[in-house]
């Protein structure tokens, strides 16, 4: 049911929100927000968008995420993952293109919400998501190089290797103040959680050396300097001057698709890790609804796109947050300190931006779990090196379109390698275990003979179109002298239709080769499809049997009858 989180608790407040987790709730918040302006502010200029921006997407994005989503926990805004993907679309189709995608990507979560896809969403493989977003990662901090030691380059290219070429040719440009200021501030990220955890350093960072640069009137780059003066104000688009024609709308339909795709995968990630830290279990539909609500009003008010954030989610969680109120907290002190504090931002230097944004890369990296698969299957190592380089060198699109599509052809090519469906003729007491003595189903006669005129083969898994050779297969193993093939389709617990048109091809070339298929134990899922096909009516009822039991004892009295008799 799509029934956002806060409402729920609000109904149940007396059990679910006592005054004590009320006011864990708001410090949390308090605490978050403050860890997430210093954030929110890097993350927009990294994006290619003013300052302000990335606020207003942590205001309004994060207010709706947590005021609907499907999380106790969430927190939403920008995160490190999309600024490639906005400074990609901005690049290509403006700041209006990023408007339209936006609101189509929430379009799109909002649909795959109703038609409840947020359970399939989460089961992208692993290597993939590490792949890609290991590549986001030094794809971002490629992009702060400029600002962080200063590089006098006239224009930086989009793309990666060329990103390189060029600071490579121009780093005998290199000023040292804005150096100095920028390895400043990053000693002060990684050294400050040492002295006070509450407090992020980031926002440490940005106020000491942003008054150092004041007040000893450092000759550095500042958000000022290039940006002019901050707005403070949040105002909706005026859609008049931009063209939503279809033409746009088709051409951004891609990008469009990616944000929505990258939004629900980090922030699902995010809610189940949440739901680990505190116990309680997430609402993914109601989750996907809520991003697509939040960030479509995100654009509409000049925002960014907004997914729940896992490392401000799992600070909220650290910090006694444990139901929406604090998400909601958050992103009301944001609004706060925007409407005060937010033209004393233009003193901030880009080098300190820059060195926060460093921090933000390397985390997001998850350079352990990287060289973990390294210790895995050679097919999870090809598929995390695919994504990976593809993302640096193309876009995030092709490298998830790929590697999905890789990952999808290794598992079907593991799963036809796995031994699904074995012949257990000579097994034929794992049937009868708790049952009569086996003399009573086949003669002695019969036994010594039993894998060449009966053979029982069990199937154990999905009958899907990726085993359907190995299915076809066991005609190979077939002696001359057999008479009655019994499927024993205990754990077969699915079929689909290549699975059915490959039981049909078998039944066929068993009828060529006067062979007779019975049919033991069939679940339902495959004997609806079995029988909606109409395949049980064409081949008698009398097939299919409840028991492998029954199916043996009725092969045995066929046997023994005339083989000739039998088709």
């Amino acid at each position: 049911m799509l029934k956002p989180k806060f409402f729920s608790i609000i109904k149940n407040r007396k059990k679910e929100l006592p005054i004590t987790q009320l006011k864990d709730d708001i410090i949390a918040g308090i605490i978050v927000a403050i860890i997430a302006l210093p954030l929110s502010v890097a993350l927009a200029i990294a994006s290619g968008v003013a300052p302000e921006k990335g606020l207003i997407t942590a205001i309004i994005g994060g207010f709706l995420i947590s005021f609907l989503g499907g999380s106790r926990v969430q927190i939403g805004g920008p995160t490190g993952a999309f600024v490639v993907i906005v400074y990609g679309i901005i690049a290509q189709f403006g700041l209006d293109g990023l408007l339209i995608s936006t609101i189509l990507a929430g379009i799109f979560m909002i649909i795959m919400g109703v038609v409840k896809l947020g359970s399939v969403i989460k089961y992208i493989p692993y290597p993939t998501t590490t792949g890609f977003t290991s590549g986001i990662a030094i794809v971002l901090l490629s992009t702060q190089v400029q600002d962080f030691f200063g590089l006098e380059i006239d224009e930086v290219p989009s793309e990666f290797i060329a990103k390189w070429e060029v600071y490579i040719q121009n780093f005998n440009t290199i000023d040292l103040s804005t150096t100095l200021v920028g390895l400043i501030s990053l000693l002060i990220i990684i050294v400050w959680p040492k002295i006070n955890k509450k407090i992020p350093g980031s926002l440490i960072a940005l106020v000491l050396v942003t008054l150092f640069v004041k007040v000893f009137n450092v000759p550095v780059e500042t958000i000022g300097s290039r940006f002019g003066n901050i707005s403070n104000s949040i105002q909706l688009i005026d859609f008049s001057s931009i063209d939503i024609s279809l033409p746009i709308i088709k051409e951004l339909i891609r990008p469009a698709l990616t944000i929505a795709f990258l939004a629900s995968i980090e922030s699902l990630l995010s809610a189940v890790v949440s739901d680990g830290m505190i116990g309680k279990k997430h609402n993914s539909n109601m989750e996907l609804v809520a991003l697509g609500i939040a960030n479509i009003s995100s654009a509409l008010f000049g925002g960014i796109p907004a997914t729940g954030a896992i490392a401000r989610t799992a600070a909220n969680v650290k910090n006694g947050g444990r139901t929406p109120v604090a998400g909601i907290v958050h992103a009301l002190t944001l609004l706060l300190i925007m409407l005060v504090f937010m033209p004393l931002a233009k003193l901030i230097p880009m080098a300190t931006l820059a060195a926060i944004l460093v921090i933000v890369a390397y985390n997001m990296s998850e350079w352990r779990s990287f060289k973990g698969i390294f210790y895995s299957t050679k097919s999870d190592v090809a598929v995390l090196l695919v994504t990976f380089v593809l993302t640096l060198l193309f876009d995030l699109v092709v490298a998830i379109e790929v590697g999905m599509i890789i990952a999808m052809f290794l598992f079907v090519k593991r799963m036809s390698e796995n031994k699904l469906i074995e012949n257990v003729s000579h097994e034929l007491g794992i049937f009868t275990d708790d049952e009569d003595d086996e003399s009573d189903i086949l003669d002695e006669s019969l036994k010594e003979h039993l894998d060449s005129k009966i053979v029982i083969y069990e199937v154990n898994g999905p009958l899907f179109y990726g085993v359907v050779n190995t299915f076809l297969d066991m005609l190979n193993e077939m002696k001359s002298t057999t008479d009655v093939m019994i499927l024993r389709m205990k754990n077969v617990n699915s079929m689909d239709a290549t699975a059915l048109n490959a039981v049909k091809q078998l039944e066929k070339r068993c009828k060529v080769q006067n062979i007779l298929i019975l049919y033991s134990e069939t679940n339902t899922q495959p004997m609806n499809v079995l029988e909606k096909s109409g395949f049980v009516e064409k081949n008698g009822k009398d097939r299919f049997f409840d028991t492998t039991k029954d199916a043996i004892k009725a092969a045995s009295e066929m046997v023994k009858a005339d083989r000739k008799s039998l088709l």
